[in-house]
């Protein structure tokens, strides 16, 4: 039990001493903390005194800086006042030298109005003496003074006029040959005139009898095709293309020299290139059509692609066997030259002057005359009255403007230089072309081509709507309004052509 005891008290004695250990530690842990309290409180306070002292500091220059800035500003206003104060000082100077001005000018001219009120009193005071002396009014006296110089000198004053009026006439007519004389030296041009016939050369007279074919089936199939007729002579190295179209001569021409470089001649190879021919010509037309606006110094995208095709078309039409495109041009370069001269309208004499003529392309296969087509084609793509009037306003007797007169003058000049139209070959164009327009009147006709010279016309016929008994009978009829409504040389051969094909594919 003593043991016991003993066990407690030691534990009493260590708790006690384990308080009192852990209590000093205490006191010790809050004075070091309570100690680095003040230490951050105190480094705070320094601190704050530096951010204070420089914040002052900067206030004091803020302020220095804006008393400058104001002492500145006072300055120039006080400068600008001193300035503005001199300067109206010196406008009212001037307002009272420009009023002292205007006061001295006034005097003077009231001074001027007096002195001529007094002279015209002493000019009337005068006349009225003179009239008193002669016995005669002003009036009476000039009327008087006037016949006498008028029966002295009427001989003189009326060989005057006349002499006057021929100098005029003679000035205005050589002014007219002048301005016509430099237009046609400017646009002076060389001309080729258009034949009937195209030539192409060989490479070897062995390919005269390949173009000829079995029993003349490929010189029959391009015949047929193109409207053209061979003519294979004795000529080394050259075969003739005959055919009063130059369209259709260009297209058998191209075919050929297709077929040539091809190698491959027969019916179905000759078809195919007959139409490559015939786009490729579109092609080269719309081309023609596209450098004759760049020549003029038209834009090509101002101008519809379908008139630019039509205008290239014209690269295959005559005129009287003047080529009309290279007419149209002439037209258009001259009327620009002669309207520089006379203040004309530079656009309409330009661009009317090349379209003047434009129904030419298409009178083959529109009815109506080439005027009164053209001015419906301009009309139709949108061009002012101004120009489309040139189409009708160059056949006119008296044009009704000044640019429709330039080009009628140019139109003129052009088809009658030298060389420049032949009326017989133009004759001969329109007697094939009525040929062949009374033969395509009749019904089931496809195509109709006018060759050798207009003594054979070979007819095409659609299989569907003619047969072979239907096909005679047509021919006859054909033959028979000919001779009623033609007049020829010698006689024409009617040739009609009837043929079926079928096409299929396997696939």
């Amino acid at each position: 039990m003593s043991y016991v005891f003993l066990a407690i008290a030691g534990g009493a004695i260590g708790l006690a001493i384990g308080w009192l250990v852990r209590d000093n530690k205490g006191k010790s842990d809050i004075n070091s903390a309570e100690a680095k309290a003040e230490k951050i409180i105190k480094e705070a306070e320094s601190k704050e005194q530096d951010v204070l002292l420089r914040a002052k500091d900067k206030a004091v220059k803020i302020l220095e800086e804006a008393r400058l800035e104001e002492k500145k500003a006072l300055e120039e206003m006080k400068r600008q006042r001193d300035e503005l104060f001199e300067r109206e000082n010196t406008f009212s100077q001037k307002l009272i030298e420009i009023d002292e001005q205007k006061t001295r000018v006034e005097e003077s001219r009231k001074k001027a109005e007096e002195e001529l009120q007094r002279l015209e009193e002493l000019k009337l005071e005068e006349t009225k003496k003179l009239e008193e002396v002669a016995g005669l009014t002003e009036a009476e006296a000039m009327e008087r003074i006037l016949k006498l110089v008028e029966d002295r000198n009427r001989d003189a004053v009326l060989s005057r006029m006349r002499k006057l009026d021929e100098q005029s006439q003679e000035e205005i007519d050589r002014k007219a040959k002048n301005i016509l004389a430099v237009a046609v030296q400017r646009q002076a041009a060389s001309h080729v005139q258009e034949t009937t016939t195209s030539h192409l050369e060989l490479p070897s007279d062995e390919m005269k009898g390949r173009i000829i074919g079995r029993e003349g089936r490929n010189i029959k199939a391009i015949e047929n095709l193109t409207g053209c007729e061979l003519v294979v002579d004795e000529t080394p190295g050259m075969i003739t293309i005959s055919g009063f179209s130059p369209i259709r001569r260009q297209v058998a021409k191209r075919a050929l020299e297709k077929l040539i470089e091809d190698g491959r001649i027969h019916p179905g190879r000759i078809e195919e290139a007959v139409m490559e021919a015939k786009r490729e010509l579109a092609l080269d037309m719309k081309k023609a059509g596209e450098d004759a606006l760049y020549e003029m110094g038209i834009s090509v995208a101002d101008v519809d692609p379908k008139l630019v095709q039509i205008l290239g078309r014209m690269k295959y039409r005559t005129s009287f066997g003047q080529n009309a495109l290279l007419h149209s041009l002439e037209v258009a370069k001259l009327s620009v030259a002669i309207g520089e001269q006379l203040g004309a309208d530079m656009h309409v004499c330009r661009v009317g002057g090349l379209f003047h003529d434009i129904g030419k392309a298409v009178d083959h296969d529109l009815q109506g005359g080439h005027p009164e087509l053209g001015y419906q084609i301009l009309k139709k793509f949108g061009y002012p009255e101004e120009i489309y009037y040139q189409s009708i306003g160059h056949h006119e007797d008296k044009p009704k403007t000044l640019e429709a007169v330039i080009i009628k003058a140019a139109d003129a000049i052009s088809g009658a230089r030298p060389g420049a139209r032949k009326d017989s070959f133009e004759l001969y164009v329109k007697r094939l072309e009525q040929l062949e327009e009374t033969v395509q009147s009749f019904p089931g006709i496809e195509k109709v081509y006018a060759i050798q010279a207009g003594r054979e016309v070979r007819v095409f016929v659609n299989p569907s709507e003619v047969d072979d008994l239907e096909a005679e009978k047509l021919a006859r009829d054909i033959a028979s309004k000919l001779e009623q409504e033609l007049k020829y040389p010698g006689e024409i051969r009617v040739t009609l052509i009837r043929e079926k094909r079928v096409t299929e594919f396997a696939r």
